[in-house]
């Protein structure tokens, strides 16, 4: 393997680890206001539907149906206060039976 790849995938590593790592170091959980934790809360779901929304226009250009039945499951999931993992997987299960129908 070359070794400025080594380097670049080190590098790479090093970069991504310490945004990961400072918050935890610098910041104690329990010293933050409530508002902000239940913000920080909320995080993961608004990732979610950032990542979500622009493929559910997009998912089947003949039928915008079939990307509104799978937002419509993910946003139940995520009302419901559901692990972010099950809110995928729900919005998966949901389209895939909307496909037998």
């Amino acid at each position: 393997m070359n070794p400025d790849l080594i380097w670049v995938i080190v590098v790479m590593g090093i970069v991504t680890y310490i945004p990961r790592m400072l918050p935890l170091v610098l910041l104690h959980t329990n010293n933050l206001h409530p508002r902000i934790q239940g913000i920080l809360k909320n995080v993961p779901f608004a990732i979610l539907g950032a990542l979500i929304f622009p493929g559910v226009l997009n998912i089947n250009p003949d039928s915008y149906l079939y990307g509104i039945i799978g937002a419509a499951a993910a946003f139940i999931a995520a009302w419901l206060n559901l692990n972010v993992i099950l809110v995928v997987l729900s919005s998966i299960l949901v389209l895939y039976g909307y496909t037998f129908f």
